[in-house]
């Protein structure tokens, strides 16, 4: 199998979890929200990372010791294909666990409309903005 089909397979499975968490969000399904797209998805793609990391990491050149080595890293197509499969993990699993924390905490379905796209694209953002959200319903609550 090559990197572009590792590639090809990965992006519509953790399509496919964030679908599962919109449904799961929509329909009010928890299982659909906290176990499958927020455990199941997150961690086959973690597996998948897992073995990529096993098998090619050694042939990779460069490291995280510079900018200019991680540059070198990423462009051995396995390392980067690692890196991406990371971001699809960890991005889907940060976006169930805010989805998982509105719903809980009594928060309006709402802010996911805005939360759960910036963090599918940009994973830190949409935490970020959770945190936010956080922050300005504490004080409001503290009124």
């Amino acid at each position: 199998m090559t990197a572009d089909q590792v590639f090809q397979i990965a992006n519509p499975i953790a399509l496919l979890g964030w679908i599962i968490l919109a449904a799961g969000i929509v329909f009010k399904k928890p299982l659909w929200r906290d176990v499958i797209a927020g455990q199941v998805f997150p961690i086959f793609l973690s597996f998948v990372y897992t073995a990529l990391i096993i098998f090619f990491w050694s042939k990779a050149e460069g490291g995280f010791d510079s900018l200019a080595n991680v540059q070198k890293l990423f462009t051995y197509q396995w390392a980067a294909l690692a890196g991406w499969v990371h971001y699809l993990a960890f991005d889907l699993f940060m976006g169930a666990n805010i989805a998982k924390r509105i719903m809980d905490g009594g928060f309006s379905r709402l802010f996911l409309i805005a939360l759960l796209p910036v963090t599918f694209l940009f994973g830190p953002i949409g935490y970020f903005g959770f945190q936010i959200v956080l922050v300005a319903f504490q004080k409001v609550r503290a009124v």
